[in-house]
């Protein structure tokens, strides 16, 4: 794959970071983002959801919201490629600006507020993809205005239901006022409930449901979460979504800026939180983790602390693509060097 990210970084780096980002799409869609055709090493390789991965690596939602690019991330080397939040209705989010570089902690804060095109655009574009091709997960998320939420994503998933192979159930956005409300045991219990209810009305495979939750819960939440999704029948679960904290050690003038922080910071917080679910559910389902992830290390210590699979987004603000080869040689060097013979080896290895 032709390297000329160094090229582009001082343009990425000198624009407002929304639009730098939609020029990253734009630039994906027209093919410029190359194709990695190095094969995964063999360690790499490993199976969840009843689906196969030739690496465990995918990008998180909110890189691609309306599902434009799935299939040239994939070409970029990822295992995986996750696409939203869509919302049944499109909508414009919050007002600009709204996404902020934090670049002496490597991190990032939005607000965005589910910007999308909705499900139109979206199931347009699934329709669309290649049989054969990598996982496909789809994030839904809830409209804004909406009086019920609940019956946002299950119109979300009744609508994406042929073209996913897995959904993601977004409830943890802390820039949709309320909807984190939606984490509590009795809300939590009626979604999953009505969820369940859209999927056993589908005909075909059952898909892979999996719940996407904040890292900013204590230990009761993170029982009362537990407790609701076990019963809850669903497959897995995403550790985690930005944070509302602020930590102490924070650099950047941008520090306070209001909207979910993402990034090196994200990396502890989440990981302790994953770490806690993977006590708590054993192997009963699948993680995925998700927060702080810029190297082979740090995906590493997601698979210790419990996640089958792994998600970046932040990371490639500041690395872009030669990231993703970077982190799957570190993480087979790693796995390696611990005598594992595959990814699924090393999973909750080493809770911290």
């Amino acid at each position: 794959m032709t390297d000329l990210f160094p090229l582009a970084r001082p343009l990425f780096q000198s624009i407002d970071p929304e639009k730098a980002h939609d020029l990253t799409l734009v630039s994906l869609r027209m093919g410029l983002g190359g194709v990695d055709k190095t094969p995964d090493d063999p360690v790499l390789a490993t199976a969840a959801l009843g689906l196969s991965f030739s690496n465990p690596l995918g990008i998180a939602a909110g890189f691609d919201k309306n599902a434009a690019v799935p299939v040239a991330m994939h070409g970029l080397g990822l295992g995986f490629a996750e696409v939203g939040s869509i919302t049944p209705r499109a909508q414009r989010g919050n007002p600009r600006p709204r996404v902020f570089r934090l670049k002496k902690d490597k991190a990032v804060i939005n607000r965005l507020g589910f910007n999308n095109r909705g499900l139109n655009v979206a199931e347009l574009r699934l329709a669309s993809l290649p049989a054969k091709r990598r996982v496909v997960g789809v994030n839904l998320g809830a409209n804004k205005a909406s009086k019920d939420r609940i019956a946002d994503y299950e119109t979300g998933l009744k609508r994406l239901y042929a073209y996913g192979d897995y959904f993601a159930v977004n409830i943890s956005s802390p820039n949709t006022p309320g909807l984190r409300d939606l984490q509590g045991k009795a809300a939590l219990e009626d979604l999953l409930g009505r969820l369940n209810a859209v999927r056993d009305g589908m005909s075909g495979p059952r898909k892979p449901l999996l719940l996407k939750v904040a890292p900013d819960l204590n230990a009761k939440d993170i029982q009362d979460i537990a407790d609701a999704v076990l019963a809850g029948g669903i497959e897995g679960m995403i550790v985690s979504n930005t944070t509302l904290a602020r930590p102490d050690d924070l650099k950047s003038s941008r520090r306070d800026e209001a909207g979910g922080l993402s990034g090196v910071p994200l990396y502890e917080p989440s990981t302790k939180v994953l770490a806690a679910f993977r006590r708590i559910m054993g192997t009963k389902l699948t993680l995925i983790g998700v927060g702080g992830v810029h190297d082979g290390r740090t995906a590493y210590g997601k698979i210790q602390a419990g996640a089958s699979l792994v998600q970046l987004y932040s990371a490639l603000t500041y690395g872009g693509p030669p990231l993703i080869r970077h982190i799957k040689q570190e993480l087979a060097d790693l796995l390696k060097a611990d005598g594992h013979a595959h990814v699924a080896d090393a999973v909750g290895t080493k809770l911290p």
